[in-house]
């Protein structure tokens, strides 16, 4: 593959600290890369190094003649007056940009809701975003460099990001680099990981679900990693190979290799322990939604909602912003009064709710974190049975990611990722029985995010959360609802059910309404979110010829991993001042290597015929 950008001893600093040191690394045409790390390690600084954004105080950046580049910084900046048409598709004739199936596609997929000579300014911050995301992604360039895409997305915004990067160049074309926590859309879309850390860059092939698996393998052999980060990966393992049936279509030797070492390791929750805690903390009756409705004069928000929460229930919600689901929330908490209809609590429910805002800690900004938490209860049980223990809140804080020396800091100098972190902590010690998460990933690495994850899994109470992190959603749920037409709808086939029906409401909307070829794409506003082109269906006689295909190319990278395997053993045996042998050695592995990608992409359009 031909060479697009190269970075050479690489060094940043900032006051506190080194960032990077003497960090070499390469991006080719065809690299699909996914940038994962703490927060606070560099990876935007790293993102805006290769874009020439920032200067390295030492090294360089250097890129091939005449390669085009496309850069979407974590803020958003427009000229004052800006339209969202100007924006978007700047000076170019109507005709132009609207003849373009790029362009087109790019304006339904993002901005089709939003006035075409609407200012830019007066806009919310996820629309803004998707302005700035429209205005990038309309561009022909060689390379995208994002810095936290998916934010202020929903799940149906990500979902149609990641299919347009998937199918925006030609296989082996162009190049991507993105910053996200959203690990199913890392998983979705990269084909290389580069987590941040420690001053260095290290490279992990596949998306995230690989990048776990390798994490796993390199802290097992190194044995350096502290246990509690390997404990963590390990349970992330077992989720990725148990808990999402769509990250099992990897090939067998893969499979055989994940269950290998998630074999020892418990189920996410014990499911029973945590209902039996949950009927003794609440009662049989929670929270009971009746014929419920709100409207706010003339406009519907909900109507005729039937739910009743159950004891230990987990429960994701989706729906399309301003569908109503922080109204549901406010039923369930007490904020909201319905307009009709019955809302009964059990008598020893009590709410907690993990809103967007930090109001819990305003009150605390001057006070170190150590006295804030220490006002609190003095223990906090985790787990249940006989796996329960007794945290103190300095426990709780260290498994939350904080260090000793920042529960002296005042709360008004943490990060945006650890104030988070601290006001999930504050509701937890208040011992709630139901728990409301509203957008609770914001500002977490995806360390942090496991972090919580792990924390939930031993909390015994009624979860309900809203959240467009689709992967943090399936983790911590076990069911899906949607708002849809102003009812609430179980999901059995959870998110990608939800992506379905939403695309059939988009035909049908676009089906039955006119298209006027108007200024502004009133006509292409009308099109559907995600498109794909559907794969032929095979005949009897081609299916099975393709599964017998596919059988061959998983025996054949089985033998050739085992090889590789092998040959990398008696490497160690071989004579190491003999450097023409060990060269030829080297050569052969890398070889197979080669050609277990081969096979692996073979492997991929094999599966997609088959379905």
């Amino acid at each position: 593959m031909a060479h697009l950008l190269g970075a050479e001893a690489l060094h940043l600093e900032v006051p506190t600290k080194t960032v990077f040191d003497s960090v070499t690394l390469g991006v080719a045409e065809g690299d699909r890369i996914g940038i994962v790390g703490r927060n606070g390690d560099g990876k935007s600084s790293l993102l805006m190094m290769l874009a020439g954004r920032r200067e390295p105080d030492g090294g360089k950046v250097t890129m091939r003649g005449g390669t085009t580049i496309g850069v979407l910084d974590q803020a958003d900046a427009f000229p004052e007056g800006e339209t969202v048409g100007h924006a978007i598709v700047g000076d170019r004739p109507e005709y132009e940009w609207a003849g373009d199936p790029r362009t087109r596609d790019v304006i339904a997929g993002l901005v089709a809701d939003l006035g075409w000579d609407a200012e830019v300014a007066s806009l919310s911050g996820g629309q803004q975003r998707r302005v700035a995301l429209a205005a990038l992604l309309s561009r022909e360039v060689d390379m995208l460099f994002l810095d936290e895409p998916t934010n202020h997305l929903d799940v149906e915004g990500i979902a149609w990001l990641a299919e347009h990067l998937k199918r925006r160049w030609p296989r082996g074309q162009g190049a991507l680099l993105v910053v996200t926590h959203d690990r199913w859309f890392l998983d979705e879309v990269c084909t290389t990981t580069w987590e941040v850390h420690d001053r260095i860059v290290e490279p992990f092939e596949g998306g995230y679900a690989a990048y776990i698996l390798q994490r796993v393998e390199r802290d097992r052999q190194a044995a350096t990693i502290e246990q509690k980060r390997q404990n963590l990966a390990r349970k992330e393992l077992a989720w990725l190979r148990r808990g999402a049936p769509a990250r099992t279509s990897k090939p067998k030797f893969r499979i055989d290799a994940a269950n290998e070492l998630i074999a020892d390791v418990p189920e996410i929750r014990d499911r029973v322990s945590l209902q039996s805690m949950a009927v003794s903390r609440l009662g049989k009756e929670v929270v009971n939604l009746l014929d419920v409705g709100v409207s706010y004069g003339d406009r519907v928000v909900l109507e005729d909602i039937e739910w009743r929460l159950a004891p230990g229930e987990r429960t994701g919600i989706l729906g399309v912003n301003g569908a109503g689901k922080s109204t549901l929330l406010g039923l369930i908490s007490g904020t909201v009064e319905p307009s009709s209809g019955t809302v009964k609590r059990g008598q020893t429910v009590k709410v907690a709710t993990l809103t967007q805002r930090l109001d819990e800690l305003e009150e605390h900004l001057n006070e170190p974190v150590r006295t804030v938490i220490g006002r609190l209860r003095t223990s906090f049980t985790v787990g249940s049975g006989s796996k329960a223990q007794e945290l103190t809140p300095g426990q709780l804080l260290e498994r939350m990611g904080f260090t000793s020396a920042q529960l002296s800091t005042p709360v008004k100098d943490l990060s945006g990722g650890q104030k988070r972190r601290l006001q999930l902590l504050l509701i937890l010690l208040d011992q709630p029985n139901v728990l409301i998460l509203d957008e609770p990933t914001n500002d977490l690495d995806t360390d942090m995010l496991a972090a919580m994850e792990d924390l939930l899994d031993s909390w015994p109470g009624t979860l309900i959360v809203v959240s467009h992190d689709r992967y943090f959603l399936e983790r911590v749920t076990d069911q899906q609802y949607a708002i849809l037409d102003h009812g609430l709808r179980h999901l059995p086939g959870g998110v990608d059910q939800y992506l379905e029906l939403r695309a059939a409401e988009e035909r049908a909307a676009s089906e039955g309404a006119a298209k006027p070829a108007a200024r502004g794409g009133a006509g292409i506003a009308t099109a559907p979110k995600v498109s794909a082109a559907a794969a032929p269906a095979l005949s009897g006689a081609e299916l099975r010829a393709a599964q017998k295909e596919l059988s061959a190319v998983e025996r054949r990278m089985e033998k050739l991993q085992q090889q590789i395997v092998a040959d990398r053993e008696r490497l160690a045996t071989l004579d190491q001042s003999d450097y023409q042998l060990l060269n030829a050695e080297m050569a052969k592995i890398a070889a197979f290597e080669a050609e277990v990608g081969e096979l692996e992409e073979q492997w991929l359009e094999l599966s997609e015929q088959i379905g």
